[in-house]
């Protein structure tokens, strides 16, 4: 979907100053005098170019000012884009006026977004228009904000340049990373999904709801055969099975001061979003349902879970303005609240980074959701404990960071333990790994027939 501006006329240009041109021409100029100066036989010289760039000058400034240019600019734009994604962005620029003209562009975009291409060096011809191309890539999510846009636009000897802004402003939401679910409905259709890294080992025939009966084929185990069937019509009949269908799933997000870290472009909370969408496309796919509710965050949201075509579309919007606190998670009220709202017995991914200090909320938290539902606790590893690890100790510095890093990493380890004593399935996993190593999980949890 593309977001179309109206063209809106220039809406203000600045007072003239000298262009580059004007500035090297000062420049020679003022060599000229130099060496007119050594040799004095240059001066009638030197004075009949000082006359002839003052009348260009000044003749040049009448007609930049008696001829302003008229410009309007319309931006064709994604209307929303998924955060850490490059996306073409074209300005339309229309010139109603009688004389070319010759300008340098720049977007006002906000700070949260990166640009490639600007500014864009554009000539338009005299009651004609042309485009001016730019990429650009959100890095944070929510609304971003568009100024009007900003030209450098030449004098007819290209002696001054007028400063002008026009075009209106504009507005684009930035989503999770939804480019994701277009690649992963593209590798599923086309039968390549390992090459994103989902493993897809359906064995035919040996899932747990019953699907239809069929000819026994090569390869069939004997328990699949309806004897009743195969009586009736004198040949081998198996039962087909297929992965159980209308389950259930949830995610439970922490939004909390832990999720600001990076490890690269994206947040861990901007990875965990990604990942959510991938795996509740998944599953949407698979038959079942899916939502999710947030916790720790400045105002929690929740979608109830169901399985028809705007599920996605209501994750999207739910989350595309949600910005980690500096709030620490609170997994006991959360579970609470989620078992207030949460009345089916669901699968319950709950998505965090742990501490040892959390074990007061945690082991609650967990307890409360046991009883009822399958828990899988997924827990984000800094990819810093991955390297610390692997450096070499060659300094006391690296070796008291080594150090710090060992103890950090046995503390985690303990909590870690307790999740899974607890009775709560573990995936600890870096964030960039977290999307595939999720839907590698569910599927499996699938075939096993635990969910």
């Amino acid at each position: 979907m593309s977001a179309h501006v109206p063209p809106v006329s220039l809406s203000h240009a600045g007072r003239p100053i000298p262009s580059r041109l004007a500035v090297a021409l000062g420049v020679a100029l003022l060599l000229f005098a130099i060496a007119a100066a050594i040799w004095p036989g240059l001066t009638d010289a030197w004075l009949v170019a000082v006359g002839i760039v003052a009348v260009a000058a000044l003749a040049d400034l009448a007609a930049a000012r008696a001829l302003p240019p008229r410009l309007a600019l319309e931006r064709r734009m994604p209307g929303s884009v998924p955060i850490g994604r490059w996306r073409e962005c074209f300005l339309r620029i229309s010139n109603p006026g009688p004389f070319p003209v010759r300008c340098e562009v720049h977007d006002h975009h906000p700070a949260s977004v990166e640009s490639a291409g600007l500014p864009v060096q554009v000539s338009v011809p005299a009651r004609g228009y042309a485009m001016a191309p730019y990429k650009m890539r959100a890095t944070e999510r929510g609304t971003l904000g568009f100024a009007p846009a900003e030209a450098r636009v030449g004098s007819p000897f290209r002696l001054w340049d007028s400063r002008v802004r026009f075009g209106a402003a504009q507005s684009v939401r930035s989503y999770p990373d939804f480019a994701e679910l277009a690649d992963y409905a593209l590798f599923a259709t086309e039968n390549r999904l390992s090459q994103i890294g989902v493993l897809k080992q359906r064995r035919r025939g040996e899932g747990l709801e019953f699907h239809q009966l069929r000819d026994y084929r090569e390869g069939d185990s004997l328990r699949q055969i309806d004897w009743s069937a195969t009586a009736r019509l004198r040949r081998p009949i198996a039962r087909e099975y297929q992965d159980e269908r209308d389950q259930q799933i949830v995610f439970l997000i922490d939004s909390g001061r832990r999720m600001n870290a990076r490890d690269g472009l994206l947040s861990h909370f901007d990875e965990v979003l990604n990942a959510v969408l991938l795996l509740a496309f998944v599953a949407l796919r698979q038959g079942d349902a899916a939502g999710l509710m947030t916790f720790a965050g400045a105002e929690p949201r929740f979608v109830p879970a169901r399985k028809s075509r705007e599920t996605i579309n209501a994750f999207l919007n739910a989350l595309y303005d949600v910005q980690p606190t500096l709030r620490p998670p609170d997994y006991h009220a959360a579970a609470v609240e989620l078992s207030r709202r949460l009345k089916r017995r669901s699968l319950v991914v709950v998505v965090s980074n742990l501490r040892d200090e959390d074990e007061e909320t945690l082991l609650p938290a967990l307890a409360l959701l046991k009883r009822k539902h399958l828990v899988l606790f997924a827990n984000l590893r800094e990819s810093a404990l991955d390297s610390v690890r692997d450096t070499p100790v060659r300094t006391l510095d690296d070796a008291l960071t080594y150090a710090a890093g060992a103890i950090y990493e046995r503390e985690r380890a303990s909590i870690t333990r307790r999740v899974e004593s607890a009775g709560a399935m573990l995936l600890d996993v870096p964030p960039k790994e977290l999307a595939v190593r999720l839907v590698n999980r569910y599927l499996d949890l699938k075939r096993s027939g635990r969910f």
